[in-house]
């Protein structure tokens, strides 16, 4: 009865136009105080202390300094550099710039391994730039959204760590390595309804009309941004910093580049910048944390384990078993953000993978396809938001657009499951 209840409270509030975290954190709240009506009322300290819990994972601390990577380098100018270099490489016409968003968008995964951060540096300049070139302004965020999500498989990539952690037998080098070439697949997946539909429905009908930039001076100009991931990635390679510290790496070059080669940062426009990377940090914590209410509620209602336990005996075979798990994952990634599904998910479903004889670095690099397919599925969709919040338009607007974008990055799912080894090849290359 309360577990119909805390999905109909959700739904309806959705419905009636709550904000989702909003949503989640209420519903879960209003199950476990159901779940306590016998009179012991300090159950009810469950809903504060999941809310802290959901924001005391040690992985979330390199979440404020991601976006402000994003910030620095959208305000730096560096994202927009990058942009007028792709767009000297592919030229101008129909479909063009949203190719160009998603490129870039992969290439930014090298430096904020964050999708909202990614969205929000990308969407800062992408979107107004599809917007002048014609193209409906849901359009152009579905793109970003979607475009965003290959940072979590893009090294370095929180989600992987998140799943390090939980599983000891899969590295960080591993994982990272194991989800480079998923991850430019997704991003080239991506690329095909996006400039299609472009295409089919005559947007962008100004693109053509706007100036090419030269290539060697937009190359010049975007030299120092596309640096910027050879310093990260090789010094996480080299051992020289963690990812978290990566960050930190990422944010004082940043600030370099803007202020010292750039000139376009002054200490005056630092106070905008840490104000808008705490705006968006905020609008991502506060969702995750709410999220955290109501996985909770789900855990202790007893949802999740007969439904596994369900899997397990269903008698089935090993590929409708992942058939099954991925089935699941993608109706609770409609509500659940990525860090909320590792933690609620992987150490149910590390047995499974542990019967059939699963690589665990696969297994990982299939979940976090999964979570990046998340990332941009009504409702949560993390990256949505952002993307959503830049364009000024509503989520539900997305939907028609967004739909093929879903469709793409699932076809790389699959492809990743029906031949592990474009999973696996690097890593057992580099040794790991």
């Amino acid at each position: 009865m309360i577990p119909t209840l805390l999905f109909a409270a959700f739904i309806a509030m959705m419905l009636a136009g709550v904000p989702i975290g909003a949503a989640l954190g209420l519903a879960g709240a209003a199950a476990i105080a159901l779940a306590n009506l016998d009179g012991q009322w300090f159950g009810l300290l469950a809903v504060p202390q999941n809310f802290y819990a959901g924001l005391g994972k040690y992985p979330l601390l390199a979440i404020p300094m991601f976006v402000l990577v994003g910030s620095i380098f959208d305000r730096s100018g560096v994202a927009l550099r990058l942009v007028n270099f792709a767009v000297a490489v592919v030229g101008r016409g129909p479909g063009m710039l949203p190719l160009v968003a998603i490129a870039v968008a992969m290439f930014l995964g090298g430096v904020s391994g964050s999708g909202p951060a990614c969205a929000a540096a990308v969407g800062g300049v992408m979107i107004a730039a599809m917007n002048r070139a014609g193209y409906p302004a849901a359009f152009s965020a579905s793109v970003v959204g979607a475009a965003a999500a290959t940072d979590i498989l893009i090294p370095p990539s929180v989600a992987f760590i998140i799943y390090s952690v939980l599983v000891p037998g899969a590295s960080v080098p591993a994982l990272f390595a194991a989800g480079m070439i998923p991850g430019v697949l997704a991003g080239l997946a991506l690329i095909v309804p996006a400039v299609w539909l472009a295409r089919k429905h005559k947007m962008g009908a100004l693109e053509a009309s706007m100036p090419r930039p030269p290539f060697w001076a937009s190359l010049r100009d975007a030299s120092w941004g596309l640096a910027a991931p050879v310093l990260i990635l090789g010094g996480m390679r080299a051992g020289w910093f963690t990812p978290t510290e990566a960050a930190v790496v990422a944010v004082f070059y940043g600030l370099f580049i803007g202020m010292v080669i750039y000139r376009t940062i002054t200490v005056r426009d630092l106070f905008p910048i840490l104000r808008e990377a705490g705006e968006l940090s905020a609008v991502i914590l506060l969702v995750v944390s709410l999220a955290g209410i109501f996985a909770y509620s789900l855990n202790t209602l007893g949802i999740v384990d007969p439904l596994t336990r369900a899997i397990v005996n269903s008698g089935l075979g090993e590929y409708g078993i992942l058939s099954l798990l991925i089935l699941m994952l993608i109706t609770v990634g409609m509500f659940l953000d990525g860090i909320s599904i590792f933690l609620i998910f992987v150490p149910l479903l590390l047995p499974i993978a542990q019967y059939y004889h699963w690589d665990l670095v696969w297994f990982g690099v299939i979940l976090t396809l999964k979570v990046a397919l998340g990332q941009f599925t009504p409702p949560l969709a993390v990256n949505l938001m952002v993307s959503c919040r830049i364009a000024h338009v509503r989520m539900e607007e997305t939907v028609r657009w967004v739909v093929w974008m879903l469709a793409a990055m699932f076809m790389v799912l699959v492809a990743v499951i029906a031949f592990p080894q474009l999973a696996l090849w690097l890593p057992g290359k580099l040794g790991y």
